[in-house]
C-alpha cells in the first residue's frame, strides 16, 4: 500500500454578521434580485473591522485539532490570497497560537484554488515522510479588498469571509479519507482576470494616504468561460486517474464561485443536482475558504455521509485550477461563528 494523506479532522470558522442583498444593494446600485439572478448569493459573512485572516485561520484550525483528537502536527499550511501582512507569512503566527510550533508553516497563494493545491502539498509532504500529521486551513478577508461603488460591484455582490481547516495524517491507499489523485494547472498569461494590483513590487503604495488599487478585480465574463472549461477539463482528469466514472461520483463540490459557474459546471461533467453540495448562498465566494466550508455545512445537514465518494474541483486567479478525489471518512465537524 501507498503512503497518503488521510481526513482525520475537518473545523470552519465564519463571521457572526452577515450582510444581505438588500443591505449591500443600494452603494452598488443594484437590487436584491440583480444580485441573485447573477450570482445565486443572498447573503455572505463579513469580518468586524480589526478581524483579520489569521483571526479566523485560528479558530477554523483549533476547531478541526479538536475533531481530529490531537493537539500536534509537523506543519502547518495556509491557503490565502488575504494574509495579515505581505511579510511574514500567516501561517506560522497561526502554528504559535494554536499550540503547535515549531512545526513548519508556509501560506499558499493560488486564490480560491489555494485549498485543493494546500491538498496536494500537505499529500507530498506526507507521501515523502517529512510529515505524520498537517494541518492545512483556507483563510480568507476578502471583504477588506472591496469597494462598494456601482463601478466595482462585480467583485463586491461575491465575496465574503471565513475560515476552513482540516488535519491530514499518515495512511495508506484505500482507507476511509484518504486523498487523490491530484490534478493541478495554471495559466499565467491571464494573471490579469482576477488580481488585486497593489501591495506587491508591482504597485507599490503611492503616498501614505494613496496606496494604489488594493481592491479585488475581476473580468466577469471571460472569467466565467475559463472556470467552466478549466474546472470541467481537471475534474474530468481527475476521475480518469482515478478509474473512476461520473456515476462512481457520490457528491460533488465545487469552488463556490457563483452559482451559475457552479452550475454549469456540473451539468458539463454531469454530476446532477442532488449530488452537489455547496453553500454560496448563505456565505457567498470565500476564496480558498470556500470549499472546506461547504463540506463543513454539507456534513452538518448530513448531505455528506463516511463512504460517500467526493469529487472536488477549483478554479482562481493566477489563473489557476485543482482537482482531487477522495472517499469521505466519518468525521465530525466543528463549527464557530466570532
Amino acid at each position: 500500500m501507498s503512503r497518503v494523506a488521510v481526513l482525520q479532522g475537518l473545523g470552519t470558522a465564519v463571521p457572526g454578521r452577515t450582510v444581505s442583498n438588500a443591505e449591500l444593494a443600494p452603494a452598488l446600485g443594484v437590487s436584491d434580485e440583480w444580485i441573485r439572478r447573477r450570482t445565486g448569493i443572498a447573503q455572505r459573512r463579513v469580518v468586524d473591522p480589526g478581524t483579520t485572516t489569521a483571526d479566523l485561520a485560528t479558530t477554523a484550525a483549533r476547531n478541526a485539532l479538536k475533531s481530529a483528537q490531537t493537539d500536534a502536527v509537523d506543519a502547518v499550511v495556509v491557503a490565502t490570497t488575504t494574509p495579515d501582512r505581505l511579510s511574514p507569512a500567516t501561517a506560522p503566527e497561526v502554528a504559535w497560537r494554536v499550540g503547535v510550533a515549531p512545526a513548519a508553516a508556509f501560506d499558499i497563494a493560488a486564490v480560491c484554488s489555494g485549498f485543493v493545491y494546500g491538498l496536494a502539498t500537505c499529500a507530498g509532504l506526507i507521501a515523502a515522510g517529512i510529515a505524520e500529521r498537517v494541518l492545512l486551513i483556507g483563510a480568507e478577508t476578502n471583504s477588506y479588498f472591496l469597494e462598494h461603488t456601482p463601478e466595482a460591484r462585480g467583485p463586491a455582490i461575491l465575496f465574503g469571509d471565513g475560515a476552513g481547516a482540516v488535519v491530514l495524517r499518515a495512511g495508506e491507499t484505500g482507507e476511509p479519507g484518504a486523498i487523490g489523485p491530484f490534478d493541478l494547472g495554471s495559466d499565467g498569461a491571464a494573471a490579469d482576470l482576477i488580481r488585486i494590483e497593489a501591495g506587491g513590487s508591482r504597485q507599490r503604495a503611492r503616498t501614505a494616504t494613496d496606496p494604489g488599487d488594493p481592491y479585488w478585480a475581476v473580468s466577469g465574463q471571460e472569467v466565467y468561460r475559463r472556470a467552466v472549461e478549466h474546472m470541467t477539463a481537471s475534474a474530468l482528469k481527475v476521475l480518469r486517474a482515478a478509474g473512476h466514472t461520473v456515476a462512481d461520483v457520490d457528491r460533488f463540490v465545487a469552488h463556490q464561485a457563483n452559482q451559475r459557474i457552479l452550475d454549469r459546471v456540473a451539468e458539463q461533467i454531469g454530476v446532477p443536482p442532488e449530488r452537489c453540495i455547496g453553500n454560496v448562498a448563505t456565505v457567498g465566494n470565500t476564496g480558498a475558504a470556500s470549499i472546506p466550508l461547504a463540506l463543513g455545512d454539507a456534513c452538518r445537514d448530513e448531505a455528506l455521509q463516511a463512504g460517500h465518494r467526493l469529487l472536488a474541483t477549483s478554479f482562481g486567479g493566477g489563473l489557476t485550477w485543482a482537482s482531487a478525489m477522495m472517499t469521505w471518512p466519518q468525521v465530525d465537524v466543528i463549527a464557530t461563528e466570532q
